[in-house]
């Protein structure tokens, strides 16, 4: 028997502990989910983000404003939840967020402002390198500033000190003005028309003063860059007048004396890679050289493209000078690749590209690329100026298949991924022992198929997962490329932000008409340079939303009308 004094004693202890525990459960706060918003203007579409990580965030419930009246004042959407305040003023944004089914609710104020229509000055300016622009925005009481240049964002006051070149934007308590400023700079001209010289009669030297942004005034009255000295000579001064920097002068005399005497560099030379040339200024009578690379032989090696000059003393009585322009060829050793063995049904693109030049291919085409859906020995000669480059690729086309389902994929919530077997010949069963040539997946799983033929049997399997899409990317289902305005462009309309983006389309025998990793480039319903028939095409797209690192793919058909 447990004495009374015990019992209550134990009874007792019990209860503190209990009070103790609902007194620090009742003193826990949820976990708040932090939340900002991209623009506090009227009218505008301000985009609310969560900051806090959302892995774990199950579901959410937004109200843009308080008490929320329409369907349109809430919203579920982890990412991308958006509202449009018509009205100045301040609002309670309350965010509820649930992880594992437990709820947290935020609330911040959010102050929406009309736009001050402000005047940052001209809209494109030109300052000298190492100086700096003031900007100046209307000093408002006890209002927030935001500078935007770049990629940089700078907190600050209602004026800013621009030193790069860029467009300047700023916000005034979080709303972002549509006036900008297009900073450029001018650099500090290095003018030097070099030392007085005097030359052969008939010889002409050219007096160069190009300087960046800058417009000239010569002595003689010439307004170009440059100018030729001839003639009886004299005294030559410019004055150059750098945007943003002012005004640059200098001057060089120049006379001419003693007898016309000939010479020449030669003419401007085109070099292979690899190859050198010797420039040769001996002359008869020479009593000294100076190159403008600094050399004063009578000969120069040359391995690099460039302009190089040189002034020979005559009998140190007067010079003569003569220019030579050393470009080399922009061909360079290539290579077709490796031989290489493919699947009948595929194709190469074997290219030889260099810019303009001469291509010739073993069978005569002069295209700089090659098309090969067939086995056999494929050859190419380029020749740009005197040089010439060949070489030769065997290619290979077995029958064999290696199907391919694609990359693990994950799709959107209510799309269908239809699923082609590419590369799987004419023999081929699904997961489910279906043959059909598009698979329709609207349910998370593994999705398999096993081609054969008597080459080879191949198999793969792609993983498939459904979740909410917050980077959404929609095609038309037809377009007209011709020339009338309306739906001449194939391209995808999209409000994320993407990366890795590919998109290819073929036709439906599975052949590749057009390919871009560039999502503003758009298929204009050309191939190899002509009209694409009228029909229908398979285009299959791969991107990333770079807001969460999500891989999407997707697969659908686009007729084509003219």
């Amino acid at each position: 028997m447990v004495p009374m004094f015990n019992r209550f004693r134990t009874h007792h202890i019990f209860l503190i502990f209990f009070l103790v525990a609902v007194s620090f459960s009742a003193a826990a706060k949820p976990r708040l989910t932090n939340f900002t918003w991209n623009t506090t203007c009227i009218n505008d579409s301000v985009t609310f983000f969560i900051t806090d990580d959302t892995a774990g965030i199950d579901s959410v419930k937004w109200y843009f404003v308080s008490p929320p009246l329409r369907p349109e004042d809430s919203s579920n959407r982890i990412t991308g939840a958006w509202y449009r305040y018509s009205l100045p003023g301040t609002y309670t944004v309350t965010l509820k967020a649930y992880r594992n089914g437990v709820e947290d609710i935020t609330t911040q104020a959010i102050t929406i402002v009309p736009r001050q229509h402000i005047d940052l000055g001209p809209q494109n300016i030109t300052i000298c390198e190492n100086t700096d622009l003031p900007l100046t925005a209307p000093d408002i009481p006890g209002a927030t500033y935001t500078w935007y240049y770049l990629e940089d964002t700078v907190i600050g006051t209602h004026t800013f000190t621009a030193t790069e070149m860029a467009t300047y934007h700023v916000a005034i308590n979080g709303c972002r003005e549509i006036d900008s400023v297009n900073l450029f700079t001018s650099p500090i001209p290095d003018l030097d028309l070099g030392p007085d010289r005097t030359l052969c009669t008939g010889e002409l030297l050219t007096l160069d003063a190009t300087a960046q942004n800058a417009t000239y005034v010569w002595s003689t009255g010439e307004t170009s860059p440059t100018i030729v000295a001839s003639g009886a000579g004299g005294t030559y001064s410019v004055v150059a007048t750098v945007e943003g920097c002012g005004d640059y002068t200098d001057q060089v005399t120049i006379n001419f004396t003693g007898a016309p005497y000939p010479f020449s560099l030669g003419n401007d030379t085109l070099l292979c890679p690899g190859e050198t040339v010797t420039l040769d200024a001996t002359s008869t009578g020479a009593t000294g050289y100076l190159w403008n690379t600094g050399s004063i032989n009578s000969r120069i090696n040359v391995r690099n493209n460039g302009t190089y000059s040189v002034f020979v003393n005559i009998n140190n009585i007067c010079s003569v000078v003569d220019t030579i322009e050393v470009r080399y060829s922009r061909l360079r050793d290539f290579s077709l690749g490796n031989d290489t063995t493919l699947c009948q049904g595929g194709f190469v693109v074997l290219s030889a590209d260099h810019g303009t030049g001469l291509y010739r291919w073993q069978d005569g085409s002069d295209q700089a690329t090659y098309y090969v859906d067939s086995t056999g020995y494929y050859s190419v000669r380029v020749q740009i100026g005197r040089c010439v480059e060949t070489d030769t690729i065997r290619v290979v086309f077995q029958d064999s298949v290696r199907v391919y389902l694609g990359e693990d994929t994950v799709m959107c919530t209510g799309e269908t991924l239809m699923l082609r077997p590419m590369n799987a010949g004419m023999d081929y069963k699904w997961q489910d022992s279906s043959s059909v040539n598009v698979f329709p997946v609207t349910q998370r799983g593994w999705y398999a198929v096993v081609a054969e033929n008597v080459c080879n049997r191949s198999v793969d399997s792609i993983l498939v997962s459904f979740t909410p899409c917050d980077c959404e990317m929609y095609f038309p289902t037809g377009f007209s490329p011709n020339g009338d305005g309306y739906n001449d462009y194939f391209r995808p309309k999209y409000r994320c932000n993407i990366g890795n983006y590919k998109l290819s389309i073929y036709n439906r025998v599975g052949n590749f008409i057009f390919h871009t990793s560039d999502p503003q480039v758009a298929w204009t319903g050309q191939y190899n340079g002509k009209p694409a028939s009228i029909g229908t095409y398979v285009w299959m797209v791969e991107y990333v939303d770079l807001s969460n690192l999500k891989y999407y793919r997707k697969t659908g058909t686009i007729t084509l009308l003219r």
